[in-house]
């Protein structure tokens, strides 16, 4: 089933794929990647996403091996790392809607690179405790709160909404490529000089990534000011346009649950490797890094698979086609059968990135223009906002049931988080809308 869209750009779009004169633009094998703008992106989320690949092998592996942290305050940390998202969540919506979000981009980037770089000076000073993990954790956990929601708007006006399928599923392809080379750089960078001094790798990704992003000449035109901002008012607009759709309603929820379970299964799932599996960073890394195959794989097919199963089925059938595998974990034993439970969390990364890329240009297509920040913010709002939860039921689950156990109830936990959207219009959408009728609907703030 093929797709009908609008030909047609957001104001100030610098993409070459908008309609000009009536003229339909020629396909093209790169597609996307002919604009020269695009391709500044494309290259900046490269070296963003392979530090943050390598923060999320690395960071944990600084609590477990170089602080002998227990079970619960890996938990923690795993919860500062995402309580971003509940302490300025709703406020970054607001604040990004009325500015460029390309210069959100560039200044969280590099604000990220320098919390990432204390962390390896002051455990060469001495100085490295678990307390000054979680405060680094938790700052660059809010920054990459500001960071996401500028991101995911700032896509619309580079590509056009026409081609917000396309873009992701390219975005989504080198993040998932990432994927597989930052855990495989991580691990042997761990085994040689630790993990505290392997998060210089992340801090230089990050700042690569900002550098890049202040190359891209396209700019957005600037929202224009509503007055002083009302940012209660502006906030709840947000949240009410959300809240009011049935169809973003439901996504936020399934992945409210999804997301939950997905970290009190990661929150342990290292903690697994390196003490109950008595794998080293090296092997480690391997594993993770079959996580990137899968998700590169979802990224590949993601455009077709949305196609072929409809827009909205595909994200509800996701979850309980791949979670269920996840299982094998738990009920692996050192030797050769933890590697053949790696196929379940590539199936899983698959799974998600798939789903993912489905629902944001859902998403996307639904909002007008000037609420996309707050609809990403308060999509991530309530989607991530049990995470940091999920991470210390995580690490109270991993204290009371052990690792394994804790895998097992993610595992469950996951599967079923395709009910809200099974139970929603979604069950029957598919195709994307082609005219985001909800501009006209939403009340201005007074």
């Amino acid at each position: 089933m093929t797709i009908e869209s609008r030909r047609a750009t957001l104001p100030g779009s610098n993409s070459p794929f908008s309609e000009a004169g009536g003229k339909m633009p020629r396909p093209s094998r790169l597609g996307l990647l002919r604009d020269r703008d695009f391709r500044r992106l494309f290259a900046a989320t490269a070296f963003g996403q392979l530090g943050d690949r390598i923060v999320f092998l690395a960071l944990p592996l600084v609590g477990i091996a170089s602080l002998n942290a227990d079970e619960f305050q890996v938990g923690l940390l795993t919860a500062m790392t995402t309580a971003g998202s509940l302490l300025v969540g709703l406020p970054a919506g607001a604040w990004v809607d009325r500015v460029r979000k390309r210069s959100v981009m560039i200044s969280t980037d590099l604000a990220r690179a320098l919390v990432l770089l204390t962390i390896p000076l002051g455990w060469w000073a001495g100085l490295l405790s678990i307390w000054w993990l979680y405060a680094a954790a938790l700052l660059h956990g809010m920054l990459t709160v500001f960071f996401d929601v500028a991101y995911v708007s700032h896509l619309p006006h580079l590509v056009g909404r026409d081609h917000l399928v396309e873009g992701h599923s390219k975005l989504s392809a080198i993040r998932s490529v990432t994927s597989i080379g930052g855990p495989t750089m991580a691990g042997p960078l761990v085994v040689l000089i630790g993990a505290p001094a392997t998060l210089l790798a992340s801090s230089a990704g990050m700042a690569v990534s900002g550098l890049l992003a202040l190359t891209i000449r396209g700019r957005e035109p600037k929202p224009e000011p509503s007055g002083r901002p009302r940012w209660g008012a502006e906030i709840k607009e947000g949240l009410r346009f959300v809240l009011r759709q049935p169809v973003l309603r439901a996504i936020m929820t399934g992945d409210a649950m999804f997301n939950s379970f997905l970290v009190m299964y990661q929150t342990m799932l290292l903690v697994f490797l390196d003490r109950e599996m008595g794998l080293r960073p090296f092997a480690i890394g391997l594993i993770l890094s079959g996580m990137g195959c899968g998700a590169l794989l979802g990224a590949l097919v993601a455009t077709r698979i949305s196609k072929w199963v409809g827009h909205g089925p595909v994200i509800w059938l996701a979850a309980p086609a791949t979670c269920p595998l996840t299982a094998l974990m738990p009920l692996a034993r050192p030797g050769w059968s933890v590697y053949a439970a790696a196929i379940g969390l590539a199936m899983l990364s698959m799974g998600g990135v798939v789903r993912v890329v489905a629902q944001s240009s859902l998403q996307q297509a639904l909002t007008p223009d000037r609420l996309m920040g707050r609809m990403s913010a308060t999509a991530r709002f309530v989607s991530w906002g049990g995470i940091p939860f999920g991470g210390i039921m995580g690490g109270v689950s991993g204290s009371v049931f052990g690792a394994a156990g804790t895998l097992w109830i993610g595992a469950a936990g996951m599967t079923l988080s395709f009910l809200p959207n099974v139970l929603s219009p979604l069950r029957a959408m598919r195709a994307l809308p082609t005219d985001n009728a909800p501009s006209s609907s939403v009340e201005t703030p007074g």
